[in-house]
């Protein structure tokens, strides 16, 4: 089993803003099998030793160096914290705070010290949802299901929700043969099972107040149509469940709204590859790292794809956005592709963390802009 604990969009803005006089990022990957943490224990320790060297090269202040160092040794002899892993290991650390993040996606390690902490491989973990809430809906029976990333999924008892259509509209049957206007044989039955899908949707507001993942909805026709009609929660996958919800138990449901993830993350990929080939040909799309944080820093990026597993040492010009390259990561500089995900997000831009294998031409990024720069 894996224990995640994917960092919420309120975290990911804090830890963006943050500055300190020394940020300590690691990744690892690790493993859900407690037998086998000790070697991911010995990885820990090995890469903070490197981030370590890297402050004494620079002849950072050595108090400051030893409470860091102190942070990472707790963590590292802490038998409760390594009992629960996923598959990588986020650690963010400066000599005052040190803050972890188990994610599900397997990750390169990495060591980065700076001022500033290096984020880009948790973008991987926001960019693409890994969890969502499966909506079961038929006349007989009404399911919301949670689906964790590659945790059991759990059913959710959700206040106010009918128990199924008859009882919603007040009913015996939907199949009343006595005539009221509309109301009655097969067009009647559609304008029941509306007024149910109304009432399944008014339910849901609460559970789905200010989220964004996923809901995906498991329905016979046309009972599905009926239901997307009246839905109101704009994250409501385009794809849902085929066939009776009432025959799959709630792990083949998690399993099929799982497939149906992965299926949202391929268009999402497709959809801007074809985006960015048709502003490419209007000299508004970029794959050149220089170019890329110019646009950053003008606020002129709408979309950016980033690799994030890729390390591109140097600095980005905070007044013009000119890039300095260096030769090998440091104290004194950070990821220029990391810094420049960081400018695009606090200008209203999206983000997208991937692979290099998603990005146009398989370079470092690729990105979508709002104006030629």
């Amino acid at each position: 089993m894996l224990y995640v604990d994917i960092p919420t969009t309120v975290d990911l803005k804090s830890l963006i803003s943050h500055r300190d006089d020394i940020c300590l990022s690691i990744y690892l990957r690790t493993s859900p099998l407690t037998l086998e943490t000790a070697g991911d224990r010995i990885e820990l320790k090995n890469l903070a030793k490197q981030g370590i060297h890297q402050l004494e090269a620079a002849g950072t202040d050595k108090r400051r160096v030893a409470a860091l160092a102190e942070h990472l040794d707790d963590l590292t002899d802490d038998d409760e914290f390594w009992r629960f892993q996923a598959r990588s290991l986020a650690v963010l650390a400066t000599p005052d705070n040190i803050r972890t993040f188990r994610l599900p996606n397997t990750l390169e390690p990495v060591v980065e010290v700076s001022d500033r902490f290096f984020l880009k491989p948790l973008l991987r973990a926001v960019t693409f949802p890994h969890t969502c809430y499966v909506l079961a809906l038929s006349e007989a029976m009404v399911r919301v299901i949670e689906v964790p990333a590659d945790l059991p999924a759990t059913l959710v008892k959700v206040e106010g929700m009918p128990k199924g259509a008859a009882s919603a509209v007040r009913r015996s049957t939907l199949n009343d043969r006595s005539p009221s206007g509309r109301i009655q044989g097969a067009e009647g039955q559609k304008v029941r099972l509306r007024q149910f899908a109304r009432q399944v949707d008014s339910s849901l507001r609460t559970l789905l107040a200010g989220i964004d993942i996923p809901l995906v909805l498991a329905a016979l026709q046309p009972f599905a149509s009926i239901y997307r009609s009246v839905n109101t929660y704009a994250h409501l996958a385009p794809t849902g469940i085929d066939g009776s919800p009432d025959a799959l138990t709630d792990a083949e449901l998690a399993a099929r709204a799982r497939s149906v993830l992965d299926d949202l993350y391929r268009d999402e990929i497709a959809a801007f590859a074809s985006h960015f080939e048709a502003r490419e040909n209007q000299g508004r799309a970029t794959t050149d790292i220089a170019q890329a944080a110019r646009a950053a820093t003008y606020g002129a990026v709408e979309t950016l794809l980033v690799d994030i597993d890729e390390v591109v040492p140097g600095t980005v010009s905070e007044v013009d956005g000119s890039t300095t390259f260096a030769d090998r990561p440091s104290a004194r500089s950070y990821g220029v592709v990391d810094e420049i995900a960081r400018r695009v997000i606090h200008a209203g831009g999206r983000v997208l963390g991937v692979r290099k294998a998603d990005i146009p031409g398989g370079k470092s990024l690729a990105a979508v802009l709002r104006y030629p720069i």
